[in-house]
């Protein structure tokens, strides 16, 4: 107990849980939605944004069903497919079809429309989409395409999502490494196996970081998520040797002082995979 203690002393980032049953929820037959943050006739005050994550939105869309054409400003919006096929077409004229492990950004700027469907026959799609708030207002709509592959995230957290500017991220519609986002954020993808571990010290500029465990398992209602647990538990991460996320949850990260460590560590705990994902935001 005392050596914990010394351990939780030496760093300096402050974590707090935001359990996957406090989020907002919506269940609309076609659409299952949970929010991390305040969205559509989820509002709460005390979890509007973090730096400039202001949306992650986990969502589950059936066959055939979609969002239809709507339009969007001044935001960094990006979808990231966990499974299934999503359809993204848009007003710059960009049609794909989004499989898993792939990232798909939109810069909307001045002002884009676009319609997101599941155009498969049986299948559900899971996906998450994020928001972003940019660095500057009034910027030229564009779009970009990455993939990362199961390998590339497997027991080791890549970087996919990163500021336009920063090492090996290029303005280009498809092309390899982080999508550009034009905001000081940046996301990180890991599939853990049962037992595995990584560690990653959050950059110097970073002030804020936020890990989600995405709800890979399958779709649980908000009191199923308070209390039942899956079959074989789920997959859990435990964070910095103490905290346990269970799926869907999350954690907000705050670096507290200059002193200290900035490492954050991250195990699987279970015998089910866990894949999940770590913001960091200056």
């Amino acid at each position: 107990m005392a050596e914990a203690v010394k351990e939780a002393v030496k760093s300096a980032l402050k974590i707090v849980p935001r359990r996957s049953a406090a989020r907002g929820h919506a269940n609309h037959g076609w659409l299952k939605s949970y929010h991390s943050f305040s969205f559509a006739n989820y509002q709460d005050p005390n979890f509007n944004q973090w730096g400039s994550l202001r949306v992650i939105n986990e969502d589950r869309v059936e066959p055939g069903e979609g969002f239809g054409q709507h339009s969007h400003r001044e935001f960094e919006i990006w979808s990231y497919i966990i499974s299934g096929e999503l359809e993204h077409r848009d007003s710059l004229g960009n049609l794909e079809i989004m499989k898993p492990g792939e990232i798909q950004m939109t810069s909307t700027g001045t002002g884009i429309s676009h319609s997101e469907y599941n155009r498969h026959a049986s299948k559900q799609v899971h996906f998450l989409q994020i928001w972003g708030l940019p660095s500057t207002r009034g910027l030229k709509p564009s779009y970009y395409n990455r993939h990362f592959s199961r390998e590339d995230k497997l027991n080791k957290l890549v970087t996919v999502v990163a500021p336009l500017g920063a090492e090996g991220v290029l303005d280009e519609r498809n092309t390899s490494g982080p999508a550009p986002v034009h905001a000081p954020l940046s996301m990180h993808a890991s599939i853990l196996e049962s037992k595995q571990s990584v560690k990653h010290t959050l950059a110097e500029k970073t002030t804020k970081a936020y890990l989600h465990l995405i709800m890979k398992s399958g779709y649980r209602s908000p009191n199923q998520a308070a209390g039942d647990k899956y079959e074989d538990g789920g997959a859990m991460l435990k964070v910095n040797g103490g905290l346990i996320l269970e799926e869907g949850d999350g954690a907000f990260v705050e670096v507290k002082t200059k002193e200290g460590s900035r490492e954050i560590e991250v195990v699987n705990v279970a015998e089910r995979e866990a894949e999940w994902l770590l913001f960091e935001m200056e």
